[in-house]
């Protein structure tokens, strides 16, 4: 099932490039704020429409919960489904819409009924711009590791891809921070970096770059902790007073990617991620690319959130 899987996430991502080909970037990036989770553009409604109709065509009973779907998801296949198929067709639209960088169909899948913690396999399959000529697709099994594969879009030719987080000891000179996406939380939410990284890596030296940050969506983050590009990220929007736009348990669907290539992925107080597999719940989370990361700056993050009353 998990190889029909993924085809199906590269029959989405192909058709998603078709669109991006044929299509004007005021095309692709119209907006719709009618539905249930995030806002929806113009592209996502091909990703959403391909996916039900390749998961329908699998021969499985699942229930698929999906952004852009009803909130309860779509039963297919039969009535009484014992799988759950977690979906983002397209995470990180926006910068995809913009042709600025890759998006990610992400896929998790878990019994009915189960959390985030629960997921026995994830899919990741990046979606570059059109001008891009490979991309990559990962895919983790619980227990048993992750596979990497990069694609030649061009000819469809596979080459192996090889996927373990950094092996840095520390944070220094290396990409981390706390996501702060939307107008209205970012002072806050930067400041809660700075004040971390003054406490990790001391004052701030000025004309020296101590550590650097990148603003990506929650699917893309994770690969990039997966692949050693990133050290840690966490996002903590849940946590803050009014609950702003926040991360859903289907942008989190690749999550065992990053996990079984060795990111520690939990939430901010450390604990597992305990989200319902559903389209509503709003996820914290934070990231570490191994033990001494963690060590390096999860106590200093929790002291830094318990001290402005926010854990």
């Amino acid at each position: 099932m998990i190889d029909r899987l993924v085809g199906i996430a590269e029959a989405v991502r192909d058709d998603v490039l078709q669109a991006c080909r044929n299509q004007s970037v005021a095309q692709l990036s119209a907006y719709d704020d009618s539905g249930p989770g995030d806002t929806s553009f113009a592209v996502d409604r091909v990703s959403q429409e391909r996916l039900v109709e390749l998961v329908g065509g699998l021969g499985t009973c699942v229930r698929l919960v999906a952004e852009g779907l009803p909130a309860e998801g779509l039963v297919l296949g039969g009535s009484t489904p014992q799988v759950r198929l977690l979906v983002d067709p397209l995470d990180g639209t926006r910068a995809l819409a913009h042709q600025k960088r890759s998006a990610w169909v992400l896929v998790g899948v878990g019994p009915e009924g189960g959390t985030l913690a629960d997921l026995t396999a994830s899919v990741a399959v990046e979606v570059p711009t059109v001008k891009a000529a490979y991309g990559d697709v990962l895919v983790a099994r619980r227990g048993a590791g992750v596979q990497g594969t990069r694609v030649d879009l061009r000819t469809g030719a596979r080459a192996p891809l090889a996927v373990h987080p950094s092996r840095a000891r520390t944070v220094e000179q290396g990409y981390g921070g706390v996501a702060r996406y939307f107008p209205g939380d970012r002072a806050l939410l930067a400041a809660i970096d700075d004040e971390v990284s003054a406490r990790v890596l001391g004052p701030v030296r000025r004309g020296t770059a101590q550590s650097f940050e990148d603003q990506y969506c929650t699917g893309g983050t994770l690969v990039e902790l997966a692949v050693g590009h990133d050290r840690w990220a966490c996002d903590l929007r849940p946590l803050l007073p009014g609950r702003p736009l926040c991360a859903h348990p289907y942008d989190l669907a690749g999550w065992l990617v990053a996990a079984e290539a060795g990111v520690h992925v939990v939430r901010p107080d450390g604990g597992p991620l305990n989200a319902p597999l559903d389209l509503e719940a709003d996820v914290a989370w934070a990231a570490y690319a191994n033990d001494a990361v963690r060590a390096q700056v999860e106590p200093h993050l929790q002291a830094v959130l318990r001290a402005r009353g926010l854990l």
